[in-house]
């Protein structure tokens, strides 16, 4: 009975000194029940029920870094494995995937406007790169009659987003003719691409370009009717 009791005091001092019912069972060779019942009268100054609540934060913490690299172990293992199915891109390849990546983001011409040439605003660097090779291989543009446009808001500083496309596009042609500055700034509550990651949009214009617009269109339209061609 003695050792009981004594455990009982043990419980009773560390539960004051912040500790957790867990860290408790530790030192105390009781049934969870049993501690509870023990320790239900039991208060803590707030000092150690601030200790308690840093602890089960720590514990929390511990827990959300291990999730997250657990999901990031397992979207490297899945994105690893997909990139494998690529085997090859092929011009052919390209072709498609360009005049599809114009259908997203490119300027379409309208009954109201027939005559709009190729215009290609984003800005993924990646993609702006893919479409860039497309007008190269695929339609043969001369680098001369490729103009670019920046879209910034107006409190970023628009010489460096300028330098910064200029180094990840590696052209010596490249050049921006224009800039258009926004006029409601980016918020930062809820915006991530501000600061270092924000560069502003950038727009890929083909001088003299109407029909190659139109024979895009065209791909476009091959690529719709190929997909649902049942035969």
């Amino acid at each position: 009975m003695t050792i009981k009791n004594d455990e009982k005091q043990l419980a009773i001092k560390l539960r004051k000194c912040g500790f957790s019912y867990n860290e408790i069972l530790k030192e105390v060779s009781v049934a969870k029940s049993t501690l509870s019942l023990w320790l239900r009268d039991i208060g803590m100054a707030r000092q150690q029920q601030q200790k308690l609540t840093q602890k089960r934060l720590a514990a929390a913490k511990r827990g959300g870094a291990v999730k997250k690299l657990q999901r990031i172990k397992k979207e490297s293992f899945i994105k690893m494995n997909a990139a494998k199915d690529i085997i090859s891109i092929t011009d052919y390849n390209l072709l498609l995937i360009g005049a599809t990546l114009y259908w997203a983001e490119g300027s379409k011409q309208k009954d109201h406007s027939p005559s709009v040439g190729v215009i290609f605003s984003n800005s993924d660097l990646l993609m702006l790169k893919v479409f860039l090779l497309f007008l190269d291989r695929i339609c043969n543009i001369d680098k001369n009659r490729i103009f670019f446009e920046l879209f910034i808001h107006e409190n970023a500083d628009y010489k460096l987003a300028q330098k910064w496309w200029s180094e990840k596009l590696n052209t010596d042609l490249f050049r921006i003719d224009k800039v258009y500055f926004k006029k409601n700034p980016p918020r930062k509550a809820s915006r991530k691409n501000i600061e270092n990651n924000y560069h502003g949009q950038l727009r890929v214009r083909v001088a003299s370009s109407t029909d190659l617009n139109r024979k895009i269109r065209g791909w476009i339209e091959g690529i719709i009717s190929k997909t649902f061609d049942k035969k």
